[in-house]
């Protein structure tokens, strides 16, 4: 990552330097933006990190060495699927992008050509897959680094925090807050979510 971001955010919000300095360097983790990670975001849903990772790798064990590919998982059976942990609904939702990916509905290729809006239309066009599914893939995916996920609780809940407000902020609160930020809020909420696990920390 370039120093842009940071001098624009260290400058733009005195509380967010505070957060950077405090943190250090944006290492953010970075994904293909490939189907394979797409499908991790959905079995990742609603459960823990350690819980996803274990259903992840008995995934990437079963389907090797192929991989978590769409033609790949529809070789599979439901039965398959559930077996390795997954429930009857993100079984469903995994074959959907599968179908989906396969039929050419969603094309992974042309993502990076496609604005922020447009990748979410495309995305969520699978059953399984929200919003915040999609802007993670915008971040952690395809890069963009000005994505603001209003529904984030994470985020919410470190806004609060820092900027020491009575509750947390709805969509209309952030978006005032981050303001300030764009074009790079995809790195200054890496800092909230880092900021949660400090804490958490302490």
């Amino acid at each position: 990552m370039s120093e842009a971001p940071l001098l624009h955010l260290r400058s733009a919000d005195p509380r967010l330097a505070g957060l950077i300095d405090r943190i250090g360097p944006c290492r953010m983790k970075l994904h293909p933006p490939e189907f394979c990670t797409l499908a991790r975001a959905i079995v990742s849903q609603q459960l823990s990190s350690k819980a996803a990772a274990t259903i992840c790798g008995r995934l990437e064990q079963r389907l090797a060495p192929a991989g978590v590919e769409a033609d790949a998982i529809l070789r599979l059976a439901p039965e398959e699927l559930r077996a390795l942990g997954l429930s009857t609904g993100k079984t469903k939702y995994l074959r959907s992008l599968a179908e989906r990916t396969l039929d050419g509905t969603i094309n992974f290729t042309n993502l990076g050509s496609l604005p922020d809006e447009d990748v979410i239309h495309h995305l969520t066009s699978a059953q399984g897959v929200g919003v915040w599914t999609a802007q993670m893939f915008l971040i952690f995916a395809l890069q963009r680094e000005d994505v603001l996920p209003t529904d984030d609780l994470g985020i919410r809940n470190a806004m609060q925090r820092l900027y020491r407000l009575r509750k947390a902020p709805d969509a209309a609160r952030m978006q005032k807050i981050a303001k300030p930020w764009r074009p790079y809020c995809s790195v200054a909420c890496w800092y909230l979510w880092r900021s949660l696990e400090n804490a958490a920390a302490l």
